[in-house]
């Protein structure tokens, strides 16, 4: 929709605000969920929604810049909210609704999938991915007869091709790699260095590995504070693992970290990733003048942002991969499903 309203009128505020508004509605609403599911500590819980509405990254990206990170996390956090009180039927639904909104969003399906095995075992599993593909088809209907999966098809394989570089601005080990080997430019990240190898192949990789590991251990901690760790943990896993990243993938582990507040790692990784990901955001994208142009993309601050991520992503597979804490109940008996 956006080149259609746009187009006729490059600027417009009218148009802008249109274009932006469905994202920051989605804002608004993950910011009353994450209040609503902490609100047995009423502190914590306002808290939780303050720093989801009043982080740099949440109204930069959606406010701001118009992009819509948070149409695809909103369903994945309402069905972290359905599937951990039992309702997995709904839950589904929402989770292809995620996925359905935008491809970033399938790493985060990851420790859905373990939760579901675990609680609901392989039928139960079975009948949630039957309800998931019902409503991809449901979704898709409308756009059959202008043959909209095959263009949608189509336009991923552009994208992947137009951004096959090693990152896109975005502060992980490979922008590291990008700055050594490239000098400030863009790398490929699909020529061949051993043989049919390309590092994108290792990026998917390694990223494939450290989603396993996530699988394994929410399956083994199957609470919700334990997937909320889960799909904080891929998420980072994805940003950090693999190649062509941008800047604002990141932007789900800064939602589901609070869905893990008090805990005080949780709070301390979600401090750093606020500061990370938000002056990632102001030096790839920087406003016209001010803070902008204080912060580099590059140089030691672009390697200590990497480096920071990176740090993210170990304290979020340590915590997935810990014990339930006291206070979690694992396997309770769930409410009635639906």
């Amino acid at each position: 929709m956006a080149p259609g309203l746009l187009n006729p009128a490059p600027g417009d505020p009218i148009a802008l605000a249109v274009i932006k508004l469905p994202a920051v509605f989605a804002d608004f609403a993950i910011a009353a969920i994450v209040g609503w599911s902490l609100r047995a500590r009423p502190r914590w819980a306002v808290a939780g929604s303050l720093a989801i509405l009043l982080v740099p990254a949440t109204w930069y990206v959606s406010a701001w810049w118009a992009q819509f990170e948070s149409i695809y996390v909103l369903p994945m956090v309402v069905a972290w909210l359905l599937v951990t009180r039992g309702r997995y039927g709904w839950a589904a639904v929402a989770i292809a609704i995620g996925l359905m909104a935008k491809p970033q969003a399938l790493p985060l399906a990851i420790p859905f999938a373990a939760f579901y095995l675990r609680r609901e075992g392989l039928a139960g599993s079975a009948r949630a991915a039957v309800v998931g593909l019902a409503t991809v088809v449901a979704l898709w209907t409308p756009f059959l007869a202008a043959s909209g999966p095959a263009n949608y098809l189509r336009s991923l394989g552009d994208y992947s091709a137009t951004f096959a570089v090693l990152s896109l601005r975005a502060w992980n080990p490979w922008w590291i790699l990008q700055g050594l080997a490239g000098g400030g430019s863009l790398v490929a990240d699909d020529v061949p260095i051993v043989g049919p190898v390309t590092l994108r192949w290792i990026g998917f990789a390694l990223a494939g590995v450290l989603a396993g590991l996530v699988f394994l251990w929410t399956w083994r901690r199957a609470t919700a504070a334990g997937l909320a760790w889960g799909i904080a943990a891929v998420a980072l896993a994805t940003f950090v693992g693999l190649t062509s990243m941008h800047e604002r993938y990141a932007y789900p582990a800064l939602v589901f970290l609070v869905l893990a507040w008090p805990d005080r790692l949780a709070v301390a990784t979600w401090l750093l990733l606020a500061v990370t990901i938000s002056l990632n955001l102001l030096a790839a994208v920087p406003p016209t003048g001010g803070p902008g142009t204080l912060v580099p993309l590059g140089g030691l601050l672009g390697t200590a942002g990497s480096i920071a991520m990176t740090a993210a992503l170990v304290a979020t597979l340590a915590a997935t991969r810990r014990s339930w804490a006291p206070e979690e109940t694992p396997l309770s008996p769930a409410p009635a499903t639906g």
